[in-house]
């Protein structure tokens, strides 16, 4: 073949076990065929054939809305609940950090701005090291949130049974990722692009795009994203598990390290700025929430009220099945009319008239209706 002639190949004993790894791997000819091409001139009908496969894959990569959670707030705009299948709020680049825009892409894909959507010069390393026996990862931010569309997109069709992970993928698999990643970057531009990953990704403990994560593990917005804070999560999406900050807190301490010191190999920060955040410990303010009614500690029976009218109502979807996907993933807020303080004090009437732990078990309700419009002030029972 005619890629052989390129000097890189002879320039180092690995690269020459790459050249021996590239002669027994269909893969390697697909990528190097499909992938490369003008940019290695290729004959042959093995390349031609190669060539013919990657031009044949699909391109086109349906990027609906994730899913997001629904909030329903009381007439002061405070939370009364959350329902949500994916703990997910989808927010802007402005509305996020720059540190973790910068530190998610020093760790996962330095080169993120410069290549297409495939970064060679990744492949190459990741196929040295296979060849030594080691394995490493090529997959650029773009190829990563490729990943995550067609995740997010089976699990919203209920096909959890077809996804895949890591070695579950076959080699077919990850080409069309790749075709897909550099038909994603013809479409939409790099910023869009580091906007969809960081509100897609995972970062363990239910917690789906960087809102979330930074709520949860910080109680704080993504735009009030510390250094540290932000290099912390950065680390995380590598390997949510094994980087838990709850769980583990050591390895994502370590991990959060490495992200710093890539961001200062790659002039993101000063060495102050550095050092300064290497000796931050990891502070976490954990701010977990449970979805739907079962986390409404102020008005859980108003919470459930206001459920039944989204899940019978028709004017919400065909079925009840839908109205409760649409409440689980559309993102909804249902701003209702219960008064806080009314409700409080409802509360504490009906706690103070038959508690929960009354011998007699006897229920008791309180319902405060406003004359002439009808509206729900507040809804409060004991619990027996």
């Amino acid at each position: 073949m005619a890629a052989r002639k390129n000097p890189i190949f002879n320039t180092a004993t690995t690269l020459g076990k790459i050249l021996g790894f590239l002669a027994v791997s269909a893969v390697c000819g697909v990528l190097v065929a499909g992938l490369m091409v003008p940019a290695v001139a290729v004959t042959g009908t093995t390349a031609s054939n190669s060539i013919s496969f990657f031009d044949q894959l699909p391109s086109e990569l349906k990027i609906d809305a994730p899913s997001q959670s629904t909030k329903v707030l009381a007439n002061d705009g405070s939370v009364i609940a959350t329902f949500y299948d994916q703990n997910r709020v989808q927010v802007g680049l402005d509305q996020m950090s720059p540190f973790i825009k910068q530190g998610i892409v020093a760790i996962e894909d330095s080169r993120f701005y410069e290549h297409g959507g495939i970064d060679s010069t990744g492949i190459l390393r990741a196929l040295a090291a296979t060849a030594q026996g080691d394995r490493q990862g090529a997959s650029t931010l773009t190829q990563q949130y490729v990943n995550n569309v067609i995740i997010q997109t089976q699990v919203a069709n209920g096909h959890t049974d077809q996804v895949k992970l890591g070695s579950e993928k076959t080699i077919g698999d990850k080409v069309r990722e790749m075709k897909l990643a550099i038909a994603l970057e013809k479409k939409y531009s790099k910023d869009e692009i580091l906007k969809g990953y960081l509100n897609i990704v995972y970062f363990n403990n239910g917690a789906y795009g960087i809102e979330s994560a930074s709520n949860l593990y910080f109680g704080v917005h993504a735009k009030d994203l510390t250094l540290p804070q932000a290099a912390l999560l950065a680390g995380v999406v590598n390997s949510p598990s094994y980087y838990d900050p709850i769980k583990n807190p050591k390895n994502a301490l370590t991990r959060r390290n490495a992200v710093l010191d890539r961001m200062l190999q790659q002039h993101k920060i000063s060495q102050k700025q550095h050092d300064d955040a290497i000796k931050t410990k990891l502070a976490l303010n954990v701010q977990q929430t449970k979805p739907g009614c079962i986390s409404a500690n102020s008005a859980p029976y108003f919470c459930d009220y206001v459920r039944h009218l989204i899940v019978n109502n028709s004017a919400y979807g065909a079925t009840a099945e839908d109205r409760q996907k649409l409440l689980d993933r559309g993102g909804l807020t249902i701003k209702t009319t219960l008064d806080p303080r009314l409700q409080a004090a409802a509360q504490k009437q009906v706690n103070d008239t038959q508690p929960a732990a009354d011998p007699s078990q006897k229920g008791t309700a309180l319902d405060t209706i406003e004359p002439g419009t009808g509206k729900v002030l507040a809804m409060a029972q004991n619990t027996v």
